[in-house]
């Protein structure tokens, strides 16, 4: 298995793997580490293997440590049809080309994809993928672009190619969502949902409830490493509107577009307003809603004032909902309470087990 990005979720990712190692053999599932690459990094390659309890440090060594530096030179690194760091963990001495000579040196049967989300285009995510899935390796991803930007083709490549494409990690961290449609409800009807599914404005919000004003509740978002230094995407609606259009896509059959989507975010709301609205008992929430129509898929993000009486307007901090309509379960609710970097991890390591399962 190869892991392209190497920040907080594919290091939890390697963590939870290798804790569960003993699960997984119970299962007939066996693994090793043969490729790691991230922005900073380049591309790494060991066919025999890299011990997955020194990856953190292998990856992200401290420069003012030096036994961990030369540990981490030294432990497992590639030997073969692998580049290698210089004294200073930066220069490499020899790289390989790109992500397809990556792949081949690495030997990968998956890929591990969690890059960083690119709204306009999904690139360079998709270009991963493609190259896995054309490899011959199952392409997992915690990344949603791809889904809006690439589903249909990816989908298609990985059935022609006999593997899988999956991404259960991208909405809602791991909760079985995707594979709970895809498995376990078999012609169901999907005629619209509802849901809270951006935990940085839910923590924005949830602080100026409380009385911090916009500016202390993001830096308090950003405090929890909910959100990014730049929160554009969040704030602007931008992440939640690429949740609806991945579930559109998946859940409804329908390839919307992003520009398709009413997007409100939350830049215009004042601490006194959401303060007020919250003494009222209606708390804004972002809500992220699509519902079939006369007239196709009606798709929009954006601050809504909800009475108390509605789950919705009970989640807070970082917790997210959504609530499905079908035509046989009317009101079908998924709830996540303050989920940790473990569960985004959790629902890649789902996927590398169904994955796994399908090649017996």
């Amino acid at each position: 298995m190869c892991f392209l990005g190497f920040g907080n979720v594919n290091r939890a990712l390697a963590r939870l793997l290798a804790d569960r190692y003993a699960d997984l053999r119970a299962q007939g599932i066996a693994w090793h580490v043969t490729g790691v690459a991230s922005r900073r990094l380049g591309w790494w390659a060991n066919t025999e293997g890299f011990d997955p309890a020194r990856l953190d440090e292998f990856a992200h060594p401290d420069s003012k440590d030096q036994d961990a530096i030369e540990k981490a030179k030294h432990a497992r690194v590639p030997q073969v049809r692998v580049r290698s760091l210089d004294a200073n963990l930066g220069t490499p001495a020899h790289q390989l080309s790109d992500v397809h000579s990556w792949l081949r040196a690495a030997q990968a049967d998956v890929l591990f994809e969690a890059t960083s989300l690119n709204v306009e285009n999904g690139h360079p995510a998709v270009d991963h993928l493609r190259a896995a899935l054309e490899f011959g390796a199952h392409a997992i991803t915690a990344n949603k672009g791809p889904i809006v930007h690439a589903y249909t083709e990816l989908q298609g490549l990985a059935r022609r190619q006999d593997r899988r494409f999956f991404f259960e990690s991208t909405v809602m961290d791991g909760i079985p969502m995707f594979s709970l449609f895809r498995e376990t409800l078999p012609a169901i009807r999907l005629h619209g949902f509802r849901g809270v599914l951006n935990s940085t404005t839910n923590v924005i919000l949830s602080g100026m409830e409380e009385g911090l004003s916009f500016e202390d509740s993001l830096l308090k978002a950003q405090q929890l490493g909910v959100a990014e230094t730049d929160a554009s995407h969040d704030l602007d609606g931008w992440d939640a509107a690429v949740k609806v259009a991945a579930l559109v896509i998946v859940l409804m059959g329908e390839p919307i577009k992003l520009n398709a989507i009413q997007r409100e975010g939350i830049r215009n709301l004042a601490g006194e307003q959401v303060r007020a609205a919250r003494a009222a008992g209606t708390p804004y929430k972002l809500v992220c809603e699509a519902h079939r129509g006369a007239n196709g898929i009606e798709a929009r993000v954006g601050p809504q004032k909800l009475p108390l009486t509605d789950s919705l307007a009970r989640i807070s901090g970082t917790s997210s909902i959504v609530e499905f309509h079908t035509d046989i379960f009317p009101g079908l609710v998924l709830t996540e309470e303050n989920p940790g970097i473990y569960a985004t991890a959790y629902g890649m390591l789902a996927d590398f087990i169904r994955a796994a399962r399908d090649d017996r």
